[in-house]
């Protein structure tokens, strides 16, 4: 069985045989359905608090509160590794490639901390 298992926000998956072109069948309802300008952007938000994470600074302090610790083993990525867990957060030096797979990998090691949400820009 070939194709690519693929999520949608609510946990169901489905099976894709040609994902190239689901996604820019997506692109193109997503553009419908918000304007044809409008491109849709992923923000990463400190739930306790409702403060949307708008650098590393940031991130790292509420990181920090949390139990995490800076781990400086690669110095291509930014790393935090909880000690009473086997979790390692790696994610890209700089904050402007930071993607909603980081920001998810984030939430899904913080449950009930932190969300993602859309942000949509022109």
């Amino acid at each position: 069985m070939s194709g690519v298992w693929l999520f949608n926000n609510n946990g169901v998956i489905r099976r894709v045989e040609n994902p190239g072109v689901e996604q820019q069948n997506q692109q193109q309802q997503q553009q419908t359905t918000h304007g044809g300008g409008m491109r849709r952007s992923k923000v990463l938000v400190y739930i306790p608090t409702g403060e949307v994470i708008r650098s590393y600074a940031d991130l790292e302090a509420k990181l920090s509160s949390l139990g995490w610790e800076r781990y400086y083993d690669d110095p291509g990525l930014l790393q935090f590794h909880k000690r009473s867990t086997v979790h390692l957060i790696s994610l890209p030096k700089e904050f402007h490639r930071l993607k909603s797979m980081h920001m998810y990998d984030i939430v899904v090691k913080n449950r009930n901390l932190f969300e993602v949400r859309d942000l949509c820009e022109n």
